[in-house]
């Protein structure tokens, strides 16, 4: 008989976990209390446009296509991929950096915009990659009590690990010019964290994007959530929308199934939790039942910072390349508010999305589905947004419009969709509105971090941004991969590695030739 399992969310780690199980012979069943698949990687639709409603980077399709060749498919029969160049234009006041993976066309276009900075470029690549291949296999494996920082995958890794510095700290080393510096740390937002504080080991983090790039699935990153989708139906898995989990159900400290919205109860051999971590420990377990991750401990965690975005059904199109950031003056007083201040900036760093101009399928001939995000504090603090929404979005708009080619850009504007930090929290279900969940903090990693076999509640499971190894979509899958391999191998008294557990002949880390 099939063991079966029940999945609570279907966001990226829910997906992965579910195409992974149900290709190797289990009874799979995913509840996702939206009407939709995908989390935070959803679709969102307008009439007429469609938007990626969270993440938009997609770097190392590599790792894609391994989670697909280990559940017995081939990424490409399913999802368009196309290749950015550039990757993005950053632009400081009226400065542009292109950047592309072109190592020589890179470094002089730095040289041309930062006289004499080519040179660090050239040993940031060179160190950084070093530092990635010692740092990848720790991102293979779990990391579920202190004995697993007895192996010497850390031993190797730890002279590189850069954790007693920061992002910015460690591009120090590397450029002189302020601006240069934010060209290669403003990365650390994707953890939610300020340079100033994230560890020097998320250097590697524009390392990746320089060296394997970008890439953009036709449809949006959504797409990819919806080809999982299909492969776990095809294996015979079930995926029901609209219908939520309240209750994760433990007897004698093991999870036996999970009790739905509607009062129906769902007996499980196995449960796994792709929802939000934080969100989901507070709220589908009986009071009691957790220790560790009780109420109170939660609230002492640390969580990322959150997001304001505008999702906008524009006529015309948008003469901007993919992604652009437009960075704050002040970036450093831009992220001290963020982080420290709790506080909106005056003048905040911009991040736009622009996917119609490469993929007609988002908007309607001659129009441009155009996202715009800006970082902002999480809902610790104290900001009013059912008052402060509005002025806000005023001022943002307001900065778009110093660009030239975002000039006149709210007359043309055809559909609007707003969502507040208050949003993320309320009606995504995301833990004080954290966009990118529990801090990447040096106290919140490898074992310190949620366990992927859930450490409070036996044959229960973690996958996603806030259990090891962290948030991003790579990782998120590789969360789904160990968790997964260890479920699997529960019998056994060693975990040997999912290449070995589960398939063989999948895609590396390991950078590319550029």
């Amino acid at each position: 008989m099939k063991r079966k399992v029940a999945i609570v969310g279907a966001g990226p780690g829910g997906l992965a976990a579910g195409m992974l199980l149900s290709a190797n012979g289990y009874d799979v069943s995913i509840y996702e209390k939206q009407p939709y698949i995908g989390g935070r990687s959803s679709l969102l639709q307008l009439p007429s446009y469609h938007f990626d409603r969270g993440a938009t980077f997609l770097m190392m399709p590599q790792k894609w296509e391994e989670l697909f060749l280990l559940a017995g498919r081939r990424l490409d029969d399913y999802v368009k991929l196309l290749p950015l160049d550039p990757m993005y234009r950053l632009q400081f006041g009226e400065l542009r950096l292109e950047a592309t993976t072109d190592r020589q066309e890179m470094r002089s276009r730095i040289e041309s915009l930062f006289p004499g900075e080519g040179a660090g470029y050239e040993r940031f690549m060179k160190e950084e990659a070093v530092k990635f291949s010692r740092v990848a296999p720790l991102l293979e494996r779990p990391f579920g009590s202190w004995r697993d920082y007895l192996g010497g995958d850390l031993l190797r890794a730890l002279p590189r690990l850069d954790a007693t510095t920061t992002v910015h700290g460690r591009l120090s080393g590397y450029f002189r010019d302020e601006r240069l510096r934010t060209a290669f740390c403003f990365q650390s937002k994707y953890l939610g964290m300020s340079p100033w504080e994230c560890p020097g080991t998320f250097t590697i983090l524009s390392y990746l994007e320089h060296a394997y790039g970008l890439m953009h699935p036709i449809g949006g990153i959504n797409r990819l959530c919806e080809a999982m989708a299909e492969v776990i139906r095809e294996h015979g898995g079930a995926l029901y929308t609209g219908t939520g989990v309240s209750q994760v159900l433990v007897n004698g400290g093991r999870a036996h199934g999970v009790l739905l919205e509607n009062g129906e109860k769902i007996e499980a051999d196995e449960v796994i939790i792709g929802a939000d971590f934080a969100h989901a420990a507070a709220n589908l377990f009986a009071p009691g039942v957790l220790k560790k991750y009780s109420p109170q401990k939660l609230k002492e965690k640390k969580y990322s910072c959150s997001t304001f975005m505008l999702y906008l059904g524009i006529e015309g199109k948008v003469p901007l390349p993919h992604h652009t950031i437009l960075f704050a003056e002040d970036y450093r007083s831009n992220v001290d508010d963020i982080t420290k201040h709790k506080r909106l900036s005056e003048e905040p760093s911009i991040y736009i999305h622009n996917p119609s101009a490469l993929d007609p399928t988002l908007a309607p001939s001659g129009h441009s589905a155009l996202m715009i995000l800006v970082p902002v504090p999480n809902t610790l603090a104290s900001i009013p947004w059912e008052d402060e929404a509005a002025a806000f979005r005023r001022r943002v708009l307001d900065r778009l419009h110093t660009m030239p080619e975002l000039q006149g850009l709210e007359g043309r504007i055809r559909m609007e969709h707003m969502v507040t930090p208050w949003d993320w929290r309320d009606q995504m279900h995301v833990y004080n509105g954290a966009t990118f969940s529990l801090a990447h903090s040096l106290d919140q990693m490898l074992t310190l971090r949620p366990h992927n076999r859930f450490q409070e509640v036996d044959h229960c499971w973690l996958v996603g941004g806030g259990t090891h190894p962290g948030s991003g979509l790579p990782t998120i899958l590789e969360s789904a991969k160990i968790s997964c391999a260890m479920l699997m191998n529960a019998r056994k008294p060693h975990f040997t590695g999912l290449g070995r557990s589960i398939g063989k002949g999948a895609a590396s880390w390991a950078a590319p030739e550029r």
